[in-house]
């Protein structure tokens, strides 16, 4: 601290401040083992997704690989009027929003009805084999899981339209059918992802005070009033902060899966084009790196914005929530 600023500070300030400083200081050399075993998540944190941030300069230059981010022009705004000039942008934001709420809200849904059942279950073995069952569709790529896909709802051939045969009815064309698809998809991110994202709420479940339970047991509660008036209210806090962390990425797509299954299929694009999967497309057919860095720089800035917001409104909601 410098002479000007200890003289411009009163007394009490300046103890308060060297008070801090010592706190710190002391805070560190305690837990100085804890602080080593989190130093390389901190610098894998720092590397990976701290310093690519100078990246973002790329949004507003028309960069040239050969001149690099530091001799190429610099244009403003000009990138990002690409997306939005396209006819297509509402669309696609509206499939963006659309297609990421549904999976939000059933994924999570199917996610904590999972955990519910699972603790419920009796029988140790069992519930191992049913948990591994589960989680296993999570570690599938999507691109196997988009073979499986083709072979259910081809219209020659798949095993869908095969049985609607039985019947005498006309086969579905599933690949023309744009309709079909935010369904499909959101039974597929299920199928995908609620068994591994149930993890967390079974071991929210398995952490609450089993004396709690066996209080109510004493006073007549069945089964399902216990996980009513216990078990859903003390997995509210866990689904909130969840829920939270995955509106941040709202307004991405989830590339892997819709590329993977609808490819460049311009029949399904009405109710399945994202933002994620037409900058991929701009990317391959114009190779402008600027355009695509300048809504990837939008999506996060939303997606910012949106985790800001809507903890903002879990704080006055559920105080216990809050990220921060």
């Amino acid at each position: 601290m410098s002479e000007a600023t200890a003289s411009a500070l009163t007394p009490q300030e300046a103890t308060k401040k060297r008070g801090k400083f010592a706190a710190f200081i002391y805070e560190l050399i305690k837990n100085k083992f804890l602080y080593l075993l989190a130093l390389p998540g901190m610098l894998w944190f720092f590397v990976f997704a701290y310093l690519p941030m100078v990246g973002i300069i790329i949004a507003f230059q028309d960069f040239k690989a050969m001149k690099g981010i530091l001799g190429s022009e610099f244009v403003g705004l000009k990138n990002f009027q690409f997306f939005f000039r396209s006819g297509d942008w509402i669309q696609i934001v509206t499939n963006t929003l659309f297609l990421n709420t549904l999976f939000i809200v059933f994924n999570t849904l199917a996610a904590v009805v999972i955990a519910v059942m699972v603790t419920e279950l009796g029988g140790k073995w069992f519930k191992k084999i049913t948990q591994s069952v589960m989680i296993f569709p999570h570690f599938l790529s999507w691109t196997v899981v988009a073979m499986f896909v083709m072979a259910f709802v081809a219209t020659d051939g798949g095993f869908i339209n095969q049985f609607i045969a039985l019947f005498g009815f006309e086969p579905i064309q599933f690949l023309s059918s744009p309709g079909y698809w935010p369904l499909i998809l959101v039974l597929l991110k299920i199928w995908h992802g609620a068994g591994f994202g149930s993890i967390v709420y079974m071991a929210t479940i398995s952490g609450i005070n089993p004396d709690i339970y066996e209080s109510a047991s004493i006073d007549g509660a069945s089964r399902f009033q216990k996980i009513r008036f216990i078990t859903l209210p003390l997995l509210k806090p866990t689904v909130i902060l969840l829920t939270i962390l995955a509106v941040g990425g709202i307004f991405n797509g989830d590339f892997g899966m819709i590329y993977a299954i609808v490819g460049r299929n311009p029949m399904l694009y009405p109710t399945t084009d994202v933002i994620d999967t037409y900058l991929f497309r701009s990317m391959m057919d114009l190779g402008d790196m600027s355009m695509s860095a300048a809504i990837g720089f939008m999506q996060s800035l939303v997606g910012f914005i949106l985790v800001l917001t809507v903890n903002a409104i879990a704080k006055k909601v559920a105080p216990e929530s809050a990220i921060f």
